[in-house]
């Protein structure tokens, strides 16, 4: 089977991985919101009120979702960061601040 579609152990497996890396946040009173996946459409929208259909990503890197998480610093998020399942099938992880209007 490719990397692209795992079998249903591989898929079980994976989803046991993000739910105990997310309960191991959520215990530690540190989650403040699930997120959510992303999808792979939508619509961009460009300056003079051009609506086009994607994004389409020409790279290799996408956003995939996104989880918030309370910490005390940027290096506290990061260090929380290194347990992310993505990282072991060749993600990365993007920490960043929220920062209020």
């Amino acid at each position: 089977m490719s990397e692209l579609q795992p079998s249903p152990e591989q898929l079980q497996k994976m989803m046991k991985e993000w739910q105990n890396w997310m309960g191991s946040i959520a215990a530690q009173n540190k989650l403040v919101s699930s997120g959510n996946r992303l999808a792979d459409d939508g619509k961009v929208v460009k300056p003079g009120a051009v609506v086009t259909n994607g994004p389409y990503v020409e790279i290799k890197e996408l956003i995939g979702g996104y989880i918030m998480i309370s910490a005390a610093s940027l290096e506290e998020a990061a260090e929380i960061s290194k347990g992310c399942p993505i990282l072991s099938v060749g993600g990365s992880v993007e920490v960043r601040a929220i920062v209020p209007m």
